[in-house]
């Protein structure tokens, strides 16, 4: 038998994610080789306010493998489980996904009939605050010349979390709000982070039975 769905797999880890205190953010089921009995490849990306804790992160990982292979469902198929936290380019898709955002640089593409932002429906902005009343700050103008605008984020179609290579301009960062709290310093993270865009424990074997 093989494997469950990502959607059941997600059914499955879905209270055990959030027991640890993450929110569960995706699955994603691909085969780890070329030879139909090779296993498959599990992986499981998860996200919390704060920074990205490893030992907690491996913690969750052998509790979710205890889990799966205890599943009635998920048969005999051999697996490789990864548990990661999302990439600093991954796309924002909900308010939460917003705030932890914020201090980064952002593309941003409104909907379609949407006000333009100083005549633009694509830009590239800094992320503020979140506001309760559902609008996100943006700061646009780079260092040179930064300045606010208030958006309302049902008006954002998609927004893109962009990799930095330099830190932002003071001026820049005060009207963003700082950075979210526990995220690091947008082109100060450490060269590994940077260039995979991911923490993750270090894949763990299991057979479903």
């Amino acid at each position: 038998m093989p494997m469950p769905t990502e959607e059941r797999v997600s059914q499955l880890v879905a209270e055990l994610v959030a027991r640890r205190g993450f929110d569960l953010e995706g699955v994603a089921i691909t085969s780890a080789g070329k030879d139909e009995l090779a296993p498959v490849r599990l992986k499981v990306t998860v996200d919390s306010d704060g920074p990205a804790d490893l030992d907690a992160i491996a913690e969750l990982s052998r509790e979710m493998s205890a889990l799966l292979d205890e599943a009635a469902d998920s048969g005999d198929a051999a697996y490789l489980l990864e548990v990661t936290t999302p990439g600093v380019d991954r796309p924002l898709t909900a308010e939460r996904h917003w705030r932890r955002a914020q201090g980064r640089k952002v593309k941003v593409t409104l909907r379609e009939g949407a006000e333009p932002v100083e005549g633009k429906a694509r830009f590239e902005a800094r992320a503020g605050v979140l506001a309760d009343d559902g609008t996100i700050a943006l700061v646009l103008g780079g260092k040179n010349k930064p300045h606010r605008v208030h958006v309302p984020l049902a008006d954002i179609a998609t927004g893109v979390v962009q990799v930095e290579f330099n830190p932002p301009g003071a001026a820049e960062l005060e009207l963003a709000g700082g950075i979210a709290a526990g995220r690091p310093v947008p082109g100060e993270e450490p060269a590994d982070l940077a260039a995979a865009g991911q923490h993750s424990d270090s894949p763990t074997e299991g057979v479903a039975e």
